[in-house]
């Protein structure tokens, strides 16, 4: 995992802030210790989820998006370090394996530029060239029989996690996506638009099922699309649950885990189907926060649910005074795909 930049006990204790009388993740989280290989530690801690993080905008430029996301990562870990260990979700269970290093693709990608041919193509290899090293990481914490927490970056990023989890546990898995947008634009170069059209179009993506499309913002060939592989791709739009109340959310759910729930799958959230969150597709109109925790809850609960993606977040592009609130928010959609395998944490976390 030469790719990986490790997260030491010296990096939690930065990010966490003391306080006595109180017992925070920071102090509870595990860290890859010096002088072990990480490979070995995955294999042999006691932590059951693995979180990494993917500090890249480059798939999102190469979609003609708003750069951003690469600041996720360092609001979220703040966030969680500072959460409370008590008796409802315990530090201990994570292990803060570090981050991707996509340090050289965000420097070649940085002047690069959407309305060049050329810078286009350049882009798009730049996200293949994550697309690997991501997918390598992860198919090693699913080997390891770890349950990976991967904070984003673009959606791009859900190529390397589909493909990463199809490759650690042997063959194809499901996902459902709870997204605005489809992310099944045609295969032309990598970016954050196609990662699920790549990774069904190769062989790792079984069924899909996508949650709250945006009826405004998906175009006549998705749909068309969508409807010709209806037996192994389905989805539902905002515009019926939420507006026209045509579908009642709840019964959705319900849908959706049975369209997946057959074999291994991976939960993946888009953070730009929640309305006035700072991301590269910013929306006024959309499901509630509470109504994405749910849906973790929901999804995440199901033994067959074996990575979670928080995606698109742009702390970067938000209000500066407040830019510790998509942490805050990622902190409690990761708390609460923990809380829905209680029955593991129960078992494991007793520390």
């Amino acid at each position: 995992m030469e790719k990986l930049v490790l997260f030491s006990v010296n990096d939690l204790a930065k990010v966490t802030n003391h306080r006595s009388g109180e017992l925070k993740f920071g102090e509870k989280m595990l860290t890859v210790p010096k002088d072990v290989l990480p490979i070995d530690y995955l294999n042999n801690c006691e932590a059951t989820f693995v979180l990494l993080g993917v500090p890249e905008d480059v798939g999102v430029r190469a979609n003609l998006g708003r750069p951003g996301t690469a600041s996720a990562w360092e609001s979220a870990i703040k966030a969680i370090a500072n959460i409370q260990h008590n008796r409802f979700c315990k530090g201990s269970q994570i292990l803060v394996l570090g981050t991707l290093d996509v340090s050289e693709q965000m420097d070649q990608a940085k002047d690069l530029k959407f309305s060049n041919t050329d810078d286009r193509i350049k882009l798009s290899d730049l996200v293949t060239q994550i697309d690997k090293d991501l997918a390598h990481i992860i198919s090693c914490i699913v080997k390891a029989d770890k349950i990976p927490i991967v904070i984003g970056g673009g959606h791009n990023n859900s190529y390397g996690n589909i493909k990463g989890t199809a490759l650690g546990l042997g063959k194809p898995i499901n996902v459902v996506n709870f997204d605005a947008h489809s992310d099944f634009r045609i295969l032309e170069g990598r970016h954050s638009g196609n990662g699920f059209s790549y990774a069904f179009e190769e062989g790792f993506l079984k069924k899909y099922f996508i949650f709250g499309l945006h009826e405004n913002y998906t175009s006549k060939n998705v749909l068309d699309t969508l409807k010709k592989l209806e037996n192994r791709i389905d989805f539902n739009t905002y515009d019926e649950i939420g507006i026209r109340k045509e579908k009642n959310f709840t019964a959705e759910l319900i849908k959706a885990l049975d369209f997946i729930k057959s074999e291994p799958f991976g939960i993946e959230i888009d953070l730009d189907a929640l309305p006035n969150i700072p991301s590269s597709a910013m929306t006024f109109s959309g499901f509630s926060v509470e109504d994405v925790r749910h849906f973790i809850n929901h999804f995440g609960k199901h033994k067959n649910a074996r990575y979670i993606h928080i995606c698109e977040g742009a702390p970067d592009l938000g209000d500066e005074k407040n830019s510790h609130l998509i942490g805050k928010l990622i902190g409690y959609l990761v708390t609460d795909f923990i809380k829905s395998k209680r029955e593991v944490c129960t078992t494991n976390g007793k520390n």
